[in-house]
């Protein structure tokens, strides 16, 4: 050994020492790290240089029959925090408070929370949020993301429902098809670079959202908002405290239109009173009144208890049933089966029922739906009332025979008369038509069903003629539309207050369809405390009925009108002159008017009515009946020339005036 080392040996040995022990603690603590704790650390790179990112779908729309979109998505931005990393809090504030125009201290209180995330504003919109996206404020978190709009505002409101702020349905058709319309959100990971910029690159993973599936209802938007402009109106007319309608196609059960008023805008839903939120045609029950009438008339047909000419004494309007006293709005003596619905007779209803019992009353009852829910996809849907006969008092066969006792809901109501309007067969009634995916394949279909026969043609034949009798000779003539064979009932109900029936609060409805012998279209209006005159049936819900009427018929052409007659009566003496094999003029031809063979034998056509009709739907039925026509103006026909019913040549030139 030289002397330099053994001068230094002690301090090479402690040197070497060192750095043995060094390098063993590190192997050891690089073991450490990588074997035993590396999924821990790798796990905690990832989250400091990696990001994953969720990516919202899209979701599903919602459209009406001739697929006008009802539901919207629009962009929206969201700004969030977290207050302990924002620096600049005041100048914060104050950005976002010049954009939005809300107080400056209403964003400084959230600024200055001890929570470790606060929103600062949801759903504003690109032009609110102007140049704050590309200032740079430190701890500013700014999403943007989907929010629900609803283009039309208030029509169709309570079925369409709303969404929250975090896009899941709360209320109609959002909330109850929430599954389908929502769709499934996706994910990507993106890197963030020593800048902190973040960005996606190539090779990382990610999984696409699937987009919610959109809905086609049974809804026509333009029968939506004749349906809630004329409710509304007739609301207002009346003084009523709200007024419910419903627009289907008897034959399918297919709803056009529902609706309440006083309705809301669903944008801004949370500014409105919750009580209008409800679809009531479904949720609210009421007492009808004389529109029951006509299932006790089923009832007494169906078991050949009675005969449409069957008389009953009506008692000049005033009876003592058991302990109650029942009276007519109008005095009559005798009137016969048919009669007491055209002129809704209590007594003479009562009387009738007494001869068929409660057992048969309650049955049909039930055949016709009441007392249990129409199976119709909308959640919150109400069964009404309607006890167990075993269960009625001494009077609940008359009063129920009359509407009262019995609780029904709007579209229950509905639907009974559509079984009478369609031969006897009670449908399901429907609001959705088919849901598609984002490719518009089809996943769900919901077609007509029909849940029972009530009773045959025969019977629902009578009931349809005695319907139309209600608007021709009985109360429910202001429903009339000439020209269009209207069929109805009106109903007047008082309601049940403190225990006893009130004189003051009424419940005014009526239910009617067209054409009477071939229905194409049937509505139900109902009025919540109208004022008087207008509880009457025939005075508040029925002429709220004709003005909604009158409307579609003017607006949609694919409406039919009934068949014309060839020519009145006192021509049939010149057709009957023919051999037997030829068809007599009093025998409606089952062919359309211009293949019909009737048309060989007469030279007369009667002119239909077309005041009040659209130019195109007026042209249509002229077309159609083979007449030659000139127009004058511009708009609805205001008159014409011959005037309807006039028998008139093949070759008769009809002059039309349109204002």
């Amino acid at each position: 050994m030289t002397k330099t080392y053994t001068k230094y040996r002690t301090r090479i040995s402690v040197l070497a020492g060192f750095v043995i022990i060094s390098w063993s603690g590190l192997c050891i603590r690089l073991f450490h790290v990588q074997i035993l704790n590396g999924h821990q650390y790798q796990s905690t790179l990832l989250l400091q240089s990696q990001k994953k990112q969720k990516i919202y779908a899209n979701r599903g729309n919602i459209y009406d029959r001739d697929s006008r979109a009802l539901t919207r998505n629009i962009i929206h931005y969201t700004l969030s925090v977290n207050p302990s990393n924002v620096l600049d809090k005041y100048g914060l504030a104050k950005a976002v408070s010049n954009r939005t125009g809300n107080p400056i201290e209403k964003y400084l209180n959230k600024l200055q929370s001890q929570s470790s995330f606060e929103y600062l504003e949801r759903n504003l919109q690109k032009e609110t949020l102007g140049t704050l996206e590309t200032t740079p404020f430190k701890g500013l978190k700014i999403e943007r993301n989907y929010r629900r709009q609803y283009p039309h505002k208030e029509i169709a409101a309570q079925i369409l429902g709303y969404t929250n702020f975090d896009d899941d349905g709360i209320s109609g058709i959002e909330k109850d098809f929430n599954n389908y319309l929502k769709g499934k959100q996706g994910w990507i990971y993106k890197t963030k670079g020593w800048s902190g910029k973040v960005q996606h690159k190539s090779g990382m993973p990610f999984q696409k959202p699937i987009n919610g599936n959109n809905i086609q209802l049974t809804i026509d938007l333009e029968y939506q908002s004749i349906l809630e402009e004329e409710l509304i109106r007739r609301q207002l007319e009346t003084d009523a405290i709200s007024a419910t309608g419903i627009i289907m196609d008897p034959q399918t059960g297919e709803i056009f239109a529902m609706a309440s008023t006083p309705s809301f805008d669903n944008n801004s839903f949370y500014e409105s009173n919750p009580n209008y939120h409800r679809i009531r045609s479904i949720t609210d029950q009421f007492e009808p009144g004389s529109t029951y009438k006509v299932v006790s008339v089923i009832s007494s047909l169906l078991k050949n208890k009675i005969r449409l000419d069957d008389e009953f004494n009506c008692e000049n309007g005033e009876y003592n049933y058991y302990n109650i006293s029942v009276r007519d709005h109008k005095k009559h003596s005798i009137l016969t089966t048919s009669q007491i619905i055209h002129f809704s007779s209590n007594i003479g209803i009562i009387k009738m029922m007494e001869k068929v019992g409660p057992k048969t009353l309650y049955n049909i009852s039930r055949d016709l739906g009441f007392g249990s829910k129409t199976g119709i996809s909308l959640n919150g849907e109400v069964a009404g009332k309607l006890n167990p006969f075993q269960k009625w008092s001494s009077v609940s066969l008359g009063q129920i025979a009359m509407g009262h006792e019995v609780g029904v809901t709007a579209l229950q109501l509905a639907t009974a008369y559509s079984a009478i309007a369609n031969g006897g067969y009670l449908v399901k009634p429907t609001v959705v038509k088919q849901i598609m995916d984002q490719n518009n394949n089809i996943i769900h279909t919901e077609n007509p069903v029909i849940i029972r026969q009530v009773a045959d043609e025969k019977i629902m034949t009578e009931m349809r003629n005695m319907l139309r009798g209600v608007i021709t000779i009985g109360t429910g003539r202001n429903a009339d539309i000439p020209g269009w064979e209207i069929a109805g009932k009106t109903g007047t109900a008082q309601k049940w207050e403190n225990g006893e029936y009130s004189n003051d609060l009424f419940i005014s409805n009526f239910v009617g369809f067209f054409p009477y012998d071939d229905p194409q279209l049937l509505a139900f209006i109902m009025l919540d405390e109208p004022k008087q005159p207008f509880h009457w049936g025939s005075e508040g819900a029925a002429i709220a009925f004709k003005r909604i009427m009158k409307r579609i018929i003017n607006m949609d052409d694919y409406i039919l009108p009934p068949k014309q007659k060839l020519i009145k009566q006192e021509y049939a003496s010149n057709i009957e002159k023919l051999d037997n094999h030829q068809p007599r003029l009093t025998t409606k031809p089952s062919l359309p008017l211009e293949l019909s063979t009737v048309l060989k034998y007469t030279n007369k056509l009667e002119v239909p009515e077309l005041r009040g009709l659209s130019m195109r739907k007026a042209m249509n039925i002229l077309n159609e009946m083979g007449f030659d026509f000139k127009l004058k103006g511009n708009g609805i026909v205001a008159w014409q020339s011959p005037g309807p019913g006039a028998i008139v040549d093949k070759e008769t030139v009809c002059n039309i005036g349109l204002k």
